[in-house]
């Protein structure tokens, strides 16, 4: 038994623990196909091997080990094996083998909905005339058919309970023909305690015997399932979810097809709310009873294809309402972008303005610089000229003259004038409007 059940055995589950056991059970579906396939090629060995031999006896010991493997695989082909083999026992005299098939047939008959011949034809058989081999074949048959019987009567208490009443005598009696310690006898004792709701021994049965299970068997399937019981009775829902999750997983191992582990695990998902489990869950429950060819099995899960439809719905309305988050979030983001793009031409305009602003001011600047140096250099000038002037005038001894000149203020005014035609001219240029 690997190390992790051992520690939910001694410490109760986590939820991390569950975590990984659905996680595994997710990746084993992934797997499911090929343990199909590998346990469909080791029948088909079986049956080549069959038919190569000529000992009648053989052939009838190989058509009930191909029966065996394909019980809880495919109801109708190990229905068909089981026939032939007591078709066989018979013609060849040999009642014992005939009455080993028999029984076969009697065990899966209601599994197909063949529930009538199944009771009428297992009850005639008197336990008292039953070879001592064979006995405990006979009280195992009993009690998988009384309890396959009970499950066509879960709607009506009453019935159920007859039913199962008759099953748990038969495993009753079937215990006390088994071996002492055997993983079989400590099994149907666990489920005897069960039954009776004596829990706590039933766990103690169990933990004693997981420690000797493989992972990928049927009895560990069957104890885990066993454990996931005891867990809703006991309303632990963690230990339930766990233990149903290794009774799946052993089941899909061992390409078993007829099983209720992943159905109940698939309802207790939709339970949760993890849609996407409870849908995958149950539809692949379904497919297994289809593909198993267990009429029983599929009247079961035709409950569940209402749950399995709701599953669906919810899973596409959560994709649905995921794509208006993400159809909003995009439009959200778009009109940030479009309000970023906005600002963000806004600010280029800006900028643009700006420069032209500083083209203009450059320009500006260099018509002024123009002007003032055109300006000194006329005034540079005329100071030379009108220099020259008043060295004549001196030198001439026309002071006087000189000095009614400047008196007047002609020549001041020829100055402003000059001045305020280049400045009048400068300011037009810069600003024509």
């Amino acid at each position: 038994m690997s190390q992790c059940v051992i520690t939910a055995l001694a410490i109760g589950i986590t939820d991390k623990q569950v975590q990984q056991a659905l996680s595994t059970l997710d990746e084993q579906l992934d797997l499911r196909n090929d343990y199909i396939t590998k346990r469909q090629l080791a029948i088909d060995s079986l049956c080549r091997l069959s038919a190569d031999k000529e000992s009648v006896e053989y052939q009838a010991f190989n058509l009930m080990r191909i029966g065996d493997e394909y019980s809880s695989f495919n109801n109708d082909s190990a229905l068909v094996y089981y026939s032939a083999g007591k078709q066989l026992a018979e013609d060849i005299g040999n009642d014992s083998i005939a009455l080993a098939f028999r029984l076969k047939l009697d065990t899966y008959w209601p599994l197909a909905g063949i529930v009538a011949t199944a009771v009428n034809d297992y009850e005639q058989i008197n336990p008292d005339t039953i070879p001592q081999g064979l006995k405990v074949r006979y009280y195992e048959a009993g009690y998988q058919m009384y309890s396959y019987v009970s499950s066509f009567y879960l709607n009506y208490p009453d019935i159920e309970r007859d039913w199962r009443i008759k099953s748990i005598k038969s495993q009753e009696s079937l215990i006390d023909l088994l071996d002492k310690g055997s993983a079989e006898y400590e099994l149907n004792l666990g489920e005897l305690y069960f039954l009776d709701k004596e829990y706590s021994k039933a766990k103690a049965v169990l933990d004693v015997l997981m420690e000797t299970l493989s992972p990928s068997s049927n009895l560990y399937a069957r104890a885990t399932h066993l454990y996931s019981l005891i867990a809703k009775a006991q309303d632990n829902e963690n230990d339930r979810i766990y233990y149903l999750a290794q009774s799946a997983i052993a089941d899909i191992k061992i390409a078993t097809l007829e099983v209720m582990s992943l159905q109940e695990l698939g309802e207790l998902m939709y339970q949760k709310g993890d849609i996407k489990r409870a849908y995958r869950y149950l539809a692949v429950a379904l497919d297994n009873a289809v593909q198993c060819n267990a009429a029983m099995r599929m009247l079961q899960t035709a409950k569940i294809i209402p749950i399995i439809e709701k599953a669906h719905t919810a899973e596409i309305e959560q994709w649905r309402y995921l794509i208006y988050y993400i159809v909003g979030g995009l439009a959200i983001l778009l009109i940030v972008l479009l309000v970023t793009l906005f600002f963000f031409r806004r600010e280029v305009l800006k900028m643009r303005l700006l420069q032209k602003n500083l083209e203009n001011a450059n320009n500006t600047k260099e018509v002024y610089i123009s002007k003032f140096l055109s300006l000194c250099s006329i005034y540079m000038d005329k100071l030379n000229q009108f220099s020259r002037f008043v060295n004549r005038k001196i030198s001439a001894g026309q002071v006087d003259d000189l000095h009614k000149m400047t008196k007047s203020g002609k020549f001041v005014e020829e100055q402003n004038r000059d001045f305020y035609e280049v400045f009048d001219d400068a300011f037009l240029h810069l600003y024509p409007s």
